[in-house]
Order: C-alpha cells, then structure tokens, then sequence
C-alpha cells in the first residue's frame, strides 16, 4: 500500500516538473522572499492575486469538470439500476421517467454519499488537497484521528476527541445505508403518489440514516456537517414522514429558505468583499484586464469597484427574488422563465470553481430547480394551498429559526444550518507556527508527527509538488487572499500585535490547519475554534510561543463590530475584544495606513511578547 502510494505521490510529481499541472507563477520577483516583512508580501501576493488569481493550472479545472461528469454519471447510473428505468444511456427513457419521485430521492441520496465520502466540496487543489485529493473518508476510516462533538458536556457518550471504532463503524453503516438505498427496489403505498409511479425509497432505510446521522453527528458534528445534513437530512425526514404532496412542497421550502438565507446574509458590507477574488480566481474570466476593473484601482487600491460591487449584489437580488415566484407562480411559461434564471445562476457559480469547489451541489440545485418548481408546477397541484399547513408551517418555522438565530447569534451555529453561505461573514482564523532551524523543526511539523491524520500538511503536499519556495508561497497567497476579504484586515493588525517577530513565524490560514487534522472543511471557522486548539495542543504539546492563534467571529447581523480571540495554545487566552467593520472595510488588506483600531475587553500577559500587545 505504502509502494503504491510513494508511486502515485511520484507521478503527480512528475507532471509537475513537466508542466502539465505547473501553476502560473507571480510576476513579481521571488528571489529573497523569505527575507521580505510579512505585510510586504500580502501586498504583493494580494496585488498578484487579483490579476491572476491562484494561478492554478488549467489542466486542475479540466479535472474537476472531469469529476463533475463523473458525480452525474454515476447519480444516473444508481437511478437506472431501479426496475423499470432502463438504460441510463436510452436519452428516450430519460424523457419518460424524469419527473419520477424515485429520480429525485436517488438524486438526493447519491450528493450525499458523495459529500460525505469527501468527493464534493473540499476536495481537489482547489480546496488545497492535493496528495491525497480526498481525505475525508480516509481520516474518518481511521480510529485515532481528531473529531469534534458539539455538545460533550450536555450528550451522554460523546465525550472525547478522538475517533474510536464505533465512530468508524457509525461512518461505515451511513455509507453502506445510503448504498442501500440507492440500490433498493422503490416501494407503493405512500399517499398522494401519482399514478402509475414506480414508487418512493422504502421508509426502513430512510429512518436508519436519519438515526445514523443524528447519533454520529453528534459525536462528530463533521459528519454532519460534510453530509450536508442541513438540508439532505431535512428532505430525507420529509421522504420518510410526509405524503408525496407535502413532501415535494417541503422540498421546494427547503430550497428556498436555502436562497433566501443566502440573500439576505449578503446584505452586509462583506459579501461585496468576496466575489472580486473570486472572479479573479475564475477560469473563464482570463484577462487580467477585466479581473482588475472588478478593482478601484488595481495596485495600489483593492476595494471593490463598482463593477464588483454589481457582480456581488446582482446574485443577491436574484436569490431574493426568484424564489418568491417560484414557490407562488400558478402560470407554467413564468415559472419556466425563471427557473431557467434560478438553472443559470447555479450553473453559473459552477463555472466560476469557487475554492472549496461547491460545484456537485449546484449541479444537485440546477435539476432540483427543474424537477421541483417545473416538473411539479403549482398548476399541477403542488402549491403550498395544496399541501396541509399542518404540516408545512411548522417545517417552514424550523427552516426559518435557524437563519433568524445564525443572524442573532452566528457564535452558537454553523453557518451551514444558519444558511449564511458564501456571505463573506464567517467565523474565521489566523495560525502563527514558530519557525526552527529547519523545517521539520519547525512547530508546524509537529502536525505530522503528532497528529493521525490521512495526510501531511499543505506545505508538505506542495513542497512534493513545486519544492519549499514556491510550496511557501502559494500557501502565504492564501493568507493574502483572506486579506482581501474584511475581516482579513484584522486578522493581519492581531497577527502583527501580538508576534514580537513575525518573520520568525510560517502564518498559515485557519483552514489549513483545520483541513489537515480534520479532514474536511468548508468555510466554518467553528471547525478551528477552540475545541480544535485545545486538542491540537494535547497532542503536539506546543512550547509557550510555539503557536498562536487569532480567532475572529462573525458579525451578528446589524452590530458593526465582530469579536476576536487570540490564544497561545501552550498558556491559553492572551487577549481577547472587538473590531469594528467600519474600520476593517476603510483600507488595505496590508494595512498600508498603519494597524486597524482594536478594543480589548480582557487581556492577559502575553505569552510571546512578555507583554500585553499596545492598543492600537
């Protein structure tokens, strides 16, 4: 196994020296990089950033288009395995059996074993994964390995962090469940069902993966998570408990609460921050001249323009808006004027490659746009005054009271059940490692060798790749990245703060760092919030100074100012307060004009500098 391995790792290498998956280099010069101060290089890197992006090979974005026929291939080919399909290559069939019930629970069913085998989002290059590509299911098949219960003080058994071999074997019976499920016989009986359907997914099934999810989840709210489980788990609830009417209006509820969360958390200054970098990182937006006009002056200003003030906010009128006329059109040619709209955003977002590759999940949203709101019109008898309200109201409350409360609160949930997707207002952080005299005596390479996880850091995966410089790049290019964004403004003036020496320091973004020990992430910083630091700690026993961590949370909808933690993970909490997003939005992600103001409301000694940090 290790000799296939070492080849494959050996092969990916090899097309790197030949070119074929060599990223577009900075048009800066890299010679002394090392030796440039930290702020120097964002500005370079951020500059570098919105002109070409990531600059990550094209022969990448060929490969996730690859994986994208390979996730549709293979959701067809589970729905023609049921009696009575046929050929998934009959394109005759496909006309006659798509508006099945069976077609889309199969749907559903096959994006979530995709998920969580962590084939979908983060996975690939473009969610830093590079040897191995998938890591999910290879941490979360090995006993040992970091996981994160939501509640260890408040559920009976979920105590602990690392994974046993219950949790193995939980992860086991979901994926062989939803295997199950996607090879059964579709079952009669349900009310409502229309004539002549070949029938549902059998209820025994549904209601053991539900049970499944909700017991590992909360040992280890990753799998959760990772499965999607905020709305995957919610439809496969409705497939079990529902009549055909109520379910297929449940469902449409679903995906709506979906947009409308995502409409109104982009309301904010930040979500205007956040499509700029990634048109810059889109493959089919080549020019570097158009990537710099979504910019008010490309180098020296990288606020957006208000050309990327419009291509952020147009999105969000749409996911505001469609999806009222889709839940209440009674007109069939309106409803398919705007779900071809609502189809073209989604694929839309696809062909953008978003980092952390959402793409299988808005593949999922452009048939489900067609086969819920079009082919189970409200002219057919699927509006909501068709459905019982008792039933549909107090779902349509639950879906609700989560985006109220991720509003409210967004410290005490996810931003996935909160709905709160690709807002630019996440929980985020900033991971300081100690250099040392070499690279494997650096604090950083305790994560390799302390931690059981299914892959080597970032830097080490690169390094195979490109070697140490170019690896160190791209991995501060990233933390660049996070700087054109507002609240990376003030993870640079905290990092800054509270190192006495930042040149003797690898800063690394909070992501990495959760990627590597956990095995998946997706933009939830509550993913590499304390509960992961403390862990990390237990086990690399970090020296005082060794590792220092900035955390900052959300803004709650409204208050103007998001809080901030920043630990040593050896001697605990060295400051912690608040920054107001006026502050962070008023300049430069290098901070050219000096450190953003912060507000400590309790600070301790700190650990590094031997003294508190000066306010600035």
């Amino acid at each position: 196994m290790a000799a296939r391995a070492r080849a494959a790792y050996g092969s990916v290498a090899i097309l790197a020296r030949m070119g074929l998956i060599k990223p577009a280099m900075p048009t800066f010069d890299i010679s002394n990089w090392d030796e440039r101060p930290h702020l120097e290089r964002m500005r370079l890197l951020a500059q570098d950033w919105a002109a070409q992006g990531m600059g990550t090979p094209y022969a990448v974005h060929l490969l996730y288009a690859v994986k994208i026929i390979g996730y549709v291939l293979g959701g067809m080919a589970f729905i023609a395995a049921t009696p009575g399909i046929g050929s998934m290559w009959d394109w005759g069939m496909w006309q006659a059996v798509w508006r099945e019930p069976i077609v889309y629970q199969k749907a559903i069913v096959w994006t979530m074993l995709f998920e969580i085998l962590g084939l979908g989002a983060s996975s690939g290059p473009l969610a830093f994964r590079f040897l191995p590509p998938i890591q999910a299911c290879l941490n979360w098949l090995r006993p040992g390995t970091i996981r994160l219960p939501p509640w260890p003080d408040k559920v009976p058994g979920t105590k602990g962090a690392s994974r046993s071999i219950l949790d193995v074997l939980l992860y086991a019976a979901i994926l062989a469940t939803e295997v199950y499920l996607l090879l059964v016989d579709p079952v009669q009986g349900r009310s409502g069902l229309p004539a002549g359907s070949l029938g549902l997914l059998p209820r025994p099934g549904l209601a053991l993966l539900i049970v499944l999810l909700v017991v590992a989840g909360l040992r280890d709210r990753l799998l959760f998570l990772a499965s999607r489980g905020e709305q995957y788990w919610t439809l496969c609830v409705l497939f079990l408990l529902f009549p055909y009417v109520d379910m297929v209006v449940g469902a449409k509820l679903v995906m709506c609460v979906v947009w409308w969360g995502a409409a109104f958390s982009k309301l904010g200054p930040h979500f205007t921050y956040v499509v700029p970098p990634m048109l810059s990182n889109a493959p089919l937006v080549r020019p570097a001249a158009v990537k710099k006009l979504m910019y008010k002056d490309w180098p020296n200003n990288l606020q957006p323009s208000r050309l990327g003030w419009f291509a952020a906010h147009n999105g969000t009128v749409i996911e505001g808006l469609v999806p009222f006329v889709l839940l209440m059109s009674p007109w069939r040619n309106l409803t398919l004027v705007f779900v071809a709209l609502m189809m073209f955003f989604h694929f839309f977002i696809t062909s953008q490659f978003p980092l952390a590759v959402p793409l299988e999940w808005n593949i999922l949203f452009i048939f489900a746009t067609f086969w819920l709101f079009f082919g189970h019109g409200a002219w057919e008898g699927y509006a909501l005054w068709d459905a019982n309200p008792l039933l549909w109201v107090p779902l349509l409350a639950v879906l609700v009271l989560f985006p109220i409360w991720g509003n409210i609160r967004p410290d005490t949930i996810s931003f996935l059940p909160a709905a709160r997707y690709y807002a630019g207002n996440w929980a985020t952080s900033q991971w300081a490692f100690k250099k040392g005299p070499t690279k494997h005596e650096g604090a950083e390479h305790k994560i390799n060798t302390h931690v059981t996880t299914g892959a080597k850091t970032q830097y080490e995966q690169l390094k195979l790749l490109y070697g140490h410089e170019i690896a160190e790049i791209f991995l501060q290019k990233c933390v660049a990245w996070r700087s054109l964004h507002s609240h990376g403004r003030a993870l640079n003036t905290l990092i800054q703060r509270h190192l006495p020496d930042v040149q003797g320091y690898d800063i690394r973004e909070g992501e990495f760092a959760a990627s590597t020990v956990l095995g998946w992430q997706f933009g939830d910083g509550h993913l590499h919030d304390e509960q992961l630091m403390r862990e990390m700690q237990r086990r690399c026993q970090f020296a005082p100074g060794e590792c220092i961590v900035v955390y900052i949370e959300s803004e709650p909808f409204g208050k103007g100012e998001q809080h901030y933690r920043v630990h040593d993970l050896a001697t605990g909490l060295i400051e912690e307060g608040y920054v107001k997003v006026a502050d962070m939005i008023a300049t430069q992600g290098w901070l050219p004009d000096g450190p953003i103001p912060v507000r400590p409301v309790k600070a301790s000694v700190s650990a590094v500098a031997g003294v508190a940090g000066p306010t600035y």
